[in-house]
């Protein structure tokens, strides 16, 4: 261990100095040295650990008990492996010889007092503090890893507060205490060293918007805990009481990672001297924080919670689909939220206001939502309805111009988990629509992008989603859970797949069945009359094109074979030079579990059955999963979206724990 400091001797009178439980000090034996003197020799009380340190190259360990050469390439260093009872009740002692003679020319004694100063948090990640002596200062990833992990303190545990609990300087409820990480500080020795010593705890400046600290005095007061590190606080001198020897302390984390953050943040207590202008720190302990990443829950994970807006305006009412989606969560079982019209102010688009997603430390976990820069009818209510006791929020807000539809989280996606050449990505990676690669086209705004990015666990990968109208990735893609080995499937949307099927109709004698033909309101199409249609077959052959660039980039991205992929039958057709469904668009589905909810697509019906249906079943419901095929051409479809886009789903956290990982 390196010595930290150094200590002169003298030979007048003792010298007295404070040694920390641990930390090796320099003793000085070449400043102040008898005339004559070419040897000395050291011995130390019980309870101190002497160290002669020399150059093996340069210096010969002298034999026996004879004394050490006194020259530049020989130093002493002392510890000690416990804090005193009693002021100067440790000694050591250096005595000087001349080149041939028996009695010391002089002698240098050190008096020492040991404290023990330890900061300490949950290193090794079990939910508890345990005593370290180890490397704070690092955080490491993966299953060998340490390092302790703080929770961004972004939920709302007083009922009182208007605000997420980060905004606070005071302690709102003693519940929000298990939001934040457990630190001890350690200070064991004699009392009356603090009579002229203090401790002080620390927060770098550029730390101090990142992390605050709370100190803890016991009790069921919120008065019994108070802020002392933080925005407003970068030192604290420590009120230690007499004989105390613990003192406990609360941290929370008060931002996420983002481009200017790479998500670490320190503390430090240093021992000061006080006796000393300019006051002397005589030692200083540090510890290192990682702020948890947000992290999204992909199809595959259990679903809690369905989110579905309750609207009427023009379009009429949704009653109907609020009903399917309460039989579909009943199915599930799983919780429906509505959420009502004096909350939406009839934005039905709950996908593209939010997505849902998790934090979490070895001691607790609770879900955040993500509240997008979109800003609509459904702007207030993430904040004002979502955030609460154990429930998170975050955002990032667009600074200069206005979001684009490509802001919106139906654009925003992540898959299952998933190993790409080697290399693992047991939270998925996230999946983010944008505009063709070098060309100038809409992309996701870049502060999204940028935390999506800095969170680090699940690396994002872009996609090529602006040849749609709406521009969402989740109209040509989906993932489904199943139970075999891969545990998944990706669905792609098909032109191909379904004018192969039409043609195979067709040549089967169904030609006349037609699209639509249980749709009042929408003009029918015969199988015959759309195999025929030219423009579409053109627009759905472009759009076949765009999918399939996406199909290679998500295979190579994701590490997918053409066993994992199911193609979907759809058809699309361009408005100007942007592709929308020409039926309900099937991928666009909600994933409850096993249970699918998915948009009736109105196909030609042959033998009692629409043709589309029974080639969606015939794909997926081998693999354990149920089909829901629920109406949403009105109130979904005719507005450019569909159950999924209407829909939010909260999930399961994944078991894997992220600090488990190497990014």
């Amino acid at each position: 261990m390196a010595a930290q400091r150094a200590v002169q001797l003298s030979l007048k009178k003792p010298t007295y100095a404070v040694c920390v439980v641990g930390v090796e000090t320099l003793v000085d034996i070449h400043r102040d040295v008898p005339k004559g003197a070419k040897t000395f020799e050291v011995t130390g009380s019980s309870g101190v650990n002497v160290f002669v340190v020399y150059n093996p190259a340069r210096v010969t360990k002298p034999m026996g008990k004879a004394p050490w050469p006194l020259e530049a390439n020989v130093d002493v260093v002392v510890s000690v492996d416990a804090a005193s009872k009693d002021l100067n009740d440790l000694k050591v002692k250096v005595s000087y010889f001349g080149q041939h003679e028996d009695s010391a020319l002089g002698h240098g004694v050190l008096y020492l007092t040991g404290i023990d100063i330890s900061l300490d948090v949950d290193m090794s990640r079990t939910g508890k503090v345990k005593r370290s002596r180890g490397d704070k200062k690092t955080w490491r990833w993966g299953p060998e890893g340490y390092g302790a992990v703080l929770l961004v303190n972004c939920d709302r545990d007083s009922h009182t507060s208007r605000e997420p609990d980060l905004a606070n300087r005071q302690l709102a409820s003693l519940a929000d205490l298990q939001d934040m990480s457990p630190m001890v500080l350690s200070c064991d020795g004699p009392d009356k060293i603090f009579d002229n010593h203090k401790l002080v705890l620390n927060v770098p400046w550029s730390d101090s918007e990142r992390v605050g600290v709370f100190c803890a005095r016991g009790g069921n007061f919120l008065s019994d805990y108070k802020q002392v590190l933080g925005r407003y606080h970068l030192s604290y001198e420590i009120e230690r009481q007499p004989g105390e020897r613990e003192i406990s302390f609360y941290v929370e984390g008060l931002a996420f990672p983002d481009a200017d953050f790479l998500g670490l943040v320190s503390l430090s207590v240093s021992l000061v001297d006080t006796e000393i202008l300019p006051e002397v720190h005589l030692f200083t302990d540090t510890v290192t924080f990682r702020l948890a990443p947000w992290i999204m829950t992909p199809n595959t994970q259990p679903p809690l919670e369905l989110y579905v807006c309750s609207v009427t305006d023009s379009h009429g009412s949704n009653e109907k689909f609020l009903d399917d989606m309460a039989y579909l969560a009943l199915k599930a079982n799983c919780k429906l939220i509505i959420c009502p019209q004096t909350e939406n102010r009839n934005d039905r688009w709950i996908q593209d206001e939010v997505e849902f997603g998790y934090i979490e430390a070895p001691h607790k976990s609770f879900p955040v939502v993500f509240d997008s820069p979109r800003n609509r009818g459904l702007k207030d209510f993430p904040y004002k309805k979502i955030l609460g006791p154990d429930f998170g929020y975050v955002t990032r807000e667009i600074q200069f111009g206005s979001a684009s539809s490509l802001d919106s989280f139906g654009n925003l996606d992540v898959s299952p988990p998933v190993t790409v050449g080697g290399k693992e990505y047991p939270l998925g990676r996230i999946l983010i629509g944008s505009s063709y690669p070098k060309s100038r086209g809409l992309t996701m705004t870049k502060v999204v992008r940028n935390f999506l990015q800095a969170q680090q666990v699940q690396a994002p990968v872009e996609l090529y989603s602006d040849w749609l109208s709406v521009g969402h990735v989740d109209e040509f893609l989906s993932f489904v859970p199943t139970s075999d080995q891969k545990g998944f499937r990706l669905l792609l949307a098909s032109p191909t797949a379904c004018l192969k099927l039409f043609q195979e109709k067709k040549e089967e004698g169904y030609g006349e069945a037609a699209q639509f033909d249980e749709l009042k309101y929408q003009r029918k199409r015969s199988i015959n009359e759309m195999l025929a249609d030219r423009s579409l077959r053109h627009d759905s052959l472009y759009v076949q094109k765009c999918i399939d660039w996406n199909r290679q980039v998500l295979k190579q991205e994701l590490g997918l074979t053409e066993r994992d992929i199911i193609d979907i039958p759809q058809l699309f057709t361009l408005k100007g030079s942007y592709a929308e469904a020409f039926f309900p668009d099937m991928v666009n589905m909600v994933v409850l579990g096993k249970y699918l909810g998915i948009p009736k697509p109105f196909g030609p019906i042959i033998n009692g059955h629409c043709c589309l249906e029974e080639k969606v079943r015939s794909l997926l419901e081998p693999l354990g999963l149920h089909c829901i095929f629920i109406d949403d051409y009105l109130s979904y479809h005719k507005l450019l979206g569909e159950i999924h886009c209407g829909t939010n789903v909260r999930r399961k956290p994944f078991p894997f724990k992220w600090w488990n990982m190497v990014p």
